[in-house]
């Protein structure tokens, strides 16, 4: 070979990305690529799109690219563009490979923050075989217009196993469960089918918390949904309420006599209640759900008041966690519904058992674990998270512990009176008295509510019609 050959033969940069740098007014320097250049210097682009338009991601080769931690900073379902598309976008540029320059392809971008940790980095020229080193002061000006975040992982974390046969069996029974627990999440997180909160929900949410909502905030909020209004008002009206003379308004039935946080929570509840439809199928000799709902809460709201007063957690929130104690049962019966069924048979013929061990059995998961994630998910408070997932835990004295204590504590009452299912359980003394109670006060709101059972039948039938 001739020493002009040789010449040409050696890559330089493209004259299309020597001009965008020089428009930049980026420094760089050629480096011929080599496997002794650090991973963590070399920058890796990636094009990925949805239905919304493109993305160029710029991370590290010592990391992987996570699309699941992609799509929780983004929002969206982020998949590789397909070559063709790529190979259209560079044709004009005369480029096979894709440089990691956003303002080339004209995208917006996304960038690992790890990157800005190297002091200087190498970047695709566009041509085989040749890296453009520039310091990372010159790579943030790049980037000045793209986001920044963690997504990637490590390489260095995962560690395949190429040498130790003998560990693939114990090894592939774990990476089973961890995959039934990923497809679990994923389920929930990517393709739940769970509507989002309605816009009724999401605006009580946030008076809720706000200190400064009042009674027109809250009138205001209800009366914008017709059906909701309707419910609150019939509900102020029940005779179970006894309120002098006849409601006329939500703003009546706030004032006369349910009071702020009771509404606020029922219309609350009200509006969780419409996200998820009641299965058709159910166990058979079982208390009807919102029934079931419907006394827990009244329960509930008789020990909240027989408490100590400076024990007292916030009344509307415990009758809230009483409303929606069980809730994990119907996103059970959405997210799995052939398991579902399977599920009312094992209890049928379990009832001997709590419904977690048939739940953890078929599933791997139980109603509780799914219901506190979901509260969560929903950006619900953090008690009545916590009430849903240890509502079956006595001993639980953790954070919030009075909200699963009362859920507990009146999920059994109850139980003893034959309402709800599962075999009847002990309450022991401790719970008693972590909660301030004495047996016979608890007993006692439990024949409240008992004695009222019809009054609450009416009012437990405005959720099954909605």
């Amino acid at each position: 070979m001739t020493e002009v050959a040789f010449a040409d033969a050696t890559p330089h940069t493209p004259s299309v990305i020597r001009l965008l740098l020089g428009k930049l007014a980026v420094s760089y320097r050629e480096v011929m690529d080599d496997s002794s250049l650090s991973a963590s210097r070399k920058v890796q682009g990636i094009l990925v799109g949805d239905a919304i338009g493109m993305l160029m991601v710029l991370f590290p080769q010592n990391h992987l690219l996570d699309l699941n931690r992609l799509a929780e900073l983004t929002g969206r379902h982020l998949t590789a563009v397909p070559q063709e598309r790529i190979n259209r976008l560079l044709g004009p540029h005369n480029q096979s490979i894709l440089p990691g320059l956003p303002a080339l392809v004209g995208s917006p971008c996304l960038y690992e923050e790890r990157l800005l940790q190297e002091p200087t980095l190498l970047i695709s020229s566009g041509e085989p075989g040749l890296l453009l080193e520039v310091s990372s002061e010159a790579f943030k000006g790049m980037v000045s217009k793209a986001s920044a975040a963690n997504f990637g992982e490590p390489i260095s974390s995962i560690r395949p196993n190429l040498d130790r046969p003998d560990d693939d069996r114990e090894e592939i029974t774990q990476a089973m469960h961890a995959f039934t627990a990923r497809r679990i999440q994923q389920r929930l997180e990517a393709t739940l089918e769970i509507p989002p909160l309605a816009e009724t929900a999401q605006k009580i949410i946030k008076l809720r918390v706000d200190p400064d909502a009042t009674i027109d905030d809250i009138t205001g909020v209800v009366e914008t949904d017709p059906a909701l209004a309707a419910q609150v008002v019939s509900w102020a009206a029940s005779p179970y309420y006894a309120s002098p003379g006849k409601i006329r308004s939500v703003e009546d039935a706030i004032v006369r006599v349910l009071g702020f946080d009771l509404v606020i929570n029922l219309a609350l509840g009200l509006a969780l209640g419409k996200t998820l439809s009641l299965p058709k199928d159910h166990p058979q000799h079982t208390t009807p759900y919102w029934q079931q709902s419907i006394y827990t809460a009244a329960v509930i709201e008789g020990l909240t008041r027989a408490m100590p007063r400076a024990q007292r957690p916030e009344a509307g929130l415990t009758y809230l966690a009483g409303l929606l104690h069980n809730f994990g049962y119907l996103l059970l019966a959405h997210v799995f519904p052939p398991h579902f069924s399977l599920i009312c048979r094992h209890l049928e013929v379990n009832p001997h058992l709590c419904h977690s061990y048939v739940e953890q059995h078929l599933l791997g998961i139980s109603r509780e674990q799914i219901g506190a994630w979901l509260m969560r998910y929903w950006d619900m408070p953090e008690e009545l998270a916590t009430a849903l997932r240890f509502q079956h835990d006595p001993s639980y004295a953790g954070a919030h512990s009075e909200y699963a204590n009362l859920v507990c504590l009146s999920v059994r009452l109850l139980r003893k009176n034959n309402i709800g299912s599962g075999p009847e359980e002990d309450i022991p003394d401790e719970l008693y008295e972590r909660l301030g109670l004495s047996r016979e006060k608890a007993e006692e709101s439990v024949q409240k509510v008992l004695e009222a059972e019809v009054l609450l039948r009416e009012l437990a039938s405005q959720f099954t019609q909605q």
